[in-house]
């Protein structure tokens, strides 16, 4: 079993800046590959990145490649998503997952693909 918590989040002008964190309980955090998605008003729940247990592989959706950077501590059973030039469609309700599995191809983009998930922090971009 892993709890997760995000925390982070909060208001911010186009071009800013925030870095959310995710806090997991459990002894087998490093047994999880981690990833972030994001669900804006009206909108699905949408991939946004992902990094393997070991943090050597990342995965970013394109509408954030270049912008988000995933990283994680091991040590602090942390997860991280920086996130610079920020803009106003970036707002949203930012979750981070646990997923336990691999799989090939794309499936890690589902949200299917994850076995835990934090309550999410809030992101919003102004104008």
């Amino acid at each position: 079993q892993v709890q997760l918590a995000e925390s982070g989040g909060g208001l911010v002008q186009a071009g800013g800046s925030l870095r959310l964190s995710c806090a997991a309980s459990g002894r087998t955090f490093s047994s999880y590959a981690m990833g972030w998605f994001r669900q804006a008003p009206g909108k699905e729940r949408e991939f946004v990145a992902t990094i393997t247990w070991s943090g050597g592989h990342t995965y970013y959706a394109d509408s954030v490649k270049g912008r988000f950077t995933i990283s994680r501590d091991n040590a602090k059973n942390t997860v991280y998503l920086q996130m610079n030039s920020l803009k106003p469609e970036d707002t949203a309700v930012y979750y981070c997952a646990a997923r336990i599995r691999y799989y090939s191809g794309s499936y890690f983009m589902n949200e299917n693909a994850y076995d835990y998930w934090g309550q999410g922090t809030q992101v919003t971009v102004s104008s």
